[in-house]
């Protein structure tokens, strides 16, 4: 089409469009519902019977607030970057409470590894069913709210929805999932996390491409 034929289409045929809210308002109507869910994700699943003295842990308090964080920030980047014009640093907002939350979890398998106890390892492949039970509904939220923008970089803008909605699923799975050892915590849990992310970058074309009009 001709750029003079398209501006006569736009025109006569266009209507009126309203701008979408800010990302951080977007954001947050999406983590009250997101925690709304998880929340009761976990009341079905009932919280784990040692919830009151891990809540006692620093260290559970540092993963849980780290891996929150995370899944907020990477919900606002990838909000935002469903507005063309967005710079692409926002991108990296996530990545200091996710380095925070892969840290602590590491400082506690470098604690178990001197120790005494020394490190077992069992599978716990239902971490990633629970992750993706509870970030189920926030994704599918956040691809909706992203396909009213346009995502000009999709597979980033994917890998981040997914990497919110799988962290948010991880702090759902700690209240009621019992398996506290750093390890498998680090493997299971923080493994499905990325697996899920990864799986969103490779998805984002198909997901969230849109045909150019002609």
């Amino acid at each position: 089409m001709q750029t003079d034929a398209l501006i006569d289409r736009l025109a006569r045929d266009a209507g009126p469009v309203r701008p979408l809210p800010p990302a951080w308002r977007r954001c947050l109507g999406w983590l009250a519902m997101a925690v709304g869910f998880a929340a009761v994700i976990v009341l079905l699943m009932s919280p784990r019977p040692d919830l009151a003295e891990q809540l006692r842990e620093t260290r559970f308090w540092v993963e849980q607030l780290a891996a929150l964080a995370t899944a907020i920030l990477a919900a606002h980047a990838a909000l935002a970057l469903s507005v063309p014009g967005t710079s692409r640093r926002v991108a990296l907002s996530p990545l200091f409470p996710a380095a925070l939350w892969l840290g602590s979890q590491g400082v506690g398998c470098l604690s178990a590894l001197t120790g005494r106890s020394g490190v077992s390892i069992t599978g716990e492949p239902e971490c990633l069913v629970f992750i993706a039970l509870t970030g189920s509904l926030p994704a599918v939220a956040l691809v909706a709210m992203l396909r009213r923008g346009f995502p000009v970089r999709p597979r980033l803008n994917l890998a981040l929805a997914v990497l919110a909605a799988a962290a948010l699923g991880n702090v759902g799975l700690r209240l009621f999932h019992p398996q506290d050892a750093a390890l498998m915590v680090l493997i299971w849990q923080s493994g499905s996390v990325a697996l899920l992310s990864f799986a969103g970058w490779l998805l984002g074309r198909t997901v969230l491409d849109r045909p150019v009009a002609t």
